[in-house]
């Protein structure tokens, strides 16, 4: 895959014809450049105000079509990611519980959305598996019931009603009944319960999201009083003390594998953040603050549609960004947004002024090349891993650095242990619905469909060891890439 520019997310395809190399990007203008996009005119007229608790059709014609439930995702989708859970546990009395956040958009509550694709907060899903029905199992999801006085500060709720057509869900019942509801599927069932709340340490002792479970029992408490979170998650492990799994790691590896609905998103994610970073990389010029290059990233994102931004250099994760950037300096972003639920992450550095000097030039041709081999290793048919992947990019980052004086002057060479100095992180995560799709998938071979970030970077301490004109140089870039079978 060649780079560009504008970053080349999740496709063979140039997004942008300015290739990504030093001469081309000395050659940038650095100008202030805004971009604005015109309103549309002829969309079909949209249902004010609005009567579900997150965009529809009707209410946001401009983003959904009549079939989809969320951007590009059709309710289909959602209930088919909920049957292939169902059916891929081999209990066939298994129970599923799984939490939302308890506030909109929550982190840590990524699992829920991507079985129902519902934004509302305090909710819960319980899925039962009944292998004599059709479809194989049975769905119920809890929300927060209708509260016009509420809703008047808070914004629509879905309500209990019109839930199940919406999200295609067996039964909805009001959150209050949902610790009720988890008891009686306990005390009647004898299978598997996989559960997004944290798994128990020892007696009354638990693991993280206690915090979010203990918010939504203490909301339901209802008039029988307060519902504890120690006496219900105490009941599921007196009741089912060998029975209780982590779901995660079994909706992590669904996730794992994009679906093309999901792979188009991600597609329009990245280039939305590539052309936010093309347009900072212009708007660039010494004066300036990191803040200014921020605050314009983030603003040709949201004019794109972006819900919020998803993520500067001898500093990995840099965020003070309160600096004024000078002549000869270089700047690293690292930034992607987040559109219609699902992230986007690159990076890219670039000389303030427009124009690299020459150490400059040569530590990022180092980095660009390095980039360009390990994306080239990314397709099913290599059977790689993200192991192997980095493997690759140490070799060849040290080969490109040696060939640049570093190591000359040491009796020893570059060493591993240089390396380590020089680029001190791995090479890949997993992205998708969340920046930082969780669990451990490193060793795990790529598949077709799975979208993984390739970041090789070099950060040069002040230090005799490395050659002095590199000092306090530090250079990553980052794209996000769509492993396919091969590179056809």
């Amino acid at each position: 895959m060649s780079a560009t520019v504008a970053a080349t997310l999740l496709s063979r395809r140039l997004i942008s014809r300015t290739p990504l190399t030093p001469r081309s990007l000395s050659k940038l203008p650095v100008s202030r450049q805004y971009s604005v996009r015109a309103p549309s005119i002829s969309l079909p007229k949209s249902l004010k105000p609005a009567t579900h608790g997150q965009p529809t059709h009707k209410s946001h014609p401009h983003l959904l079509k009549a079939n989809e439930l969320t951007p590009g995702i059709t309710r289909n989708e959602y209930m088919q990611r909920r049957k292939k859970l169902m059916d891929g546990l081999s209990d066939d009395n298994a129970v599923v519980v799984c939490l939302a956040g308890t506030v909109k958009y929550a982190s840590g509550a990524s699992d829920f959305w991507y079985l129902t694709g519902f934004n509302e907060p305090e909710s819960a899903l319980i899925l039962e598996k009944t292998p004599s029905t059709p479809k194989g199992h049975k769905s119920t999801l809890f929300l927060r019931p209708k509260n016009a006085r509420q809703e008047l500060w808070d914004g629509p709720r879905t309500g209990v009603d019109a839930a199940p057509s919406f999200l295609g869900v067996d039964q909805v019942l009001p959150i209050t009944e949902f610790p009720a509801y988890l008891q009686s599927v306990l005390a009647n069932g004898t299978g598997d319960v996989y559960t997004s709340g944290p798994q128990q340490d020892s007696p009354g002792k638990y693991k993280s999201k206690r915090r979010t479970w203990s918010n939504i029992f203490k909301s339901v408490g209802g008039s029988a009083g307060p519902v504890t979170y120690d006496g219900v998650m105490s009941e599921v492990y007196a009741q089912r003390p060998r029975s209780v799994k982590p779901l995660a790691p079994v909706v992590l590896e669904m996730r794992s594998v994009k679906s093309e609905a999901e792979q188009r998103v991600m597609r329009l994610a990245g280039q939305l953040s590539g052309d936010a970073h093309a347009k900072t990389m212009r708007f660039t010029e010494p004066g300036r603050s990191e803040a200014d290059l921020a605050a314009h990233f983030e603003y040709i994102c949201a004019l794109g549609g972006a819900e919020r931004p998803a993520s500067n250099a001898l500093m990995i994760h840099y965020t003070a960004n309160n600096q004024v950037m000078d002549e000869g300096e270089m700047v690293l972003m690292d930034a992607g947004c987040e559109l219609h639920g699902y992230a986007s992450d690159i990076t890219r550095t670039w000389p303030v002024s427009g124009k690299f000097t020459d150490p400059q030039r040569d530590l990022y041709t180092a980095v660009l090349n390095t980039l360009k081999t390990c994306t080239e290793m990314c397709t099913e048919e290599n059977g790689v891993s993200l192991f192997d992947i980095h493997r690759q990019s140490v070799e060849t980052l040290r080969r490109e650095l040696k060939q640049i004086g570093f190591g000359s002057g040491s009796a020893f060479g570059l060493t591993l242990g240089d390396m380590d100095r020089l680029y001190p992180h791995f090479v890949s995560h997993a992205i998708g619905v969340d920046l930082h799709e969780s669990g451990d998938m490193r060793a795990k071979k790529l598949e077709d469909g799975m979208v993984i970030t390739v970041e090789p970077g070099v950060y040069v301490p002040p230090d005799p060891t490395f050659p002095k004109a590199f000092h306090n140089i530090g250079i990553r870039l980052e794209d996000d890439i769509l492993v396919k079978r091969n590179h056809a």
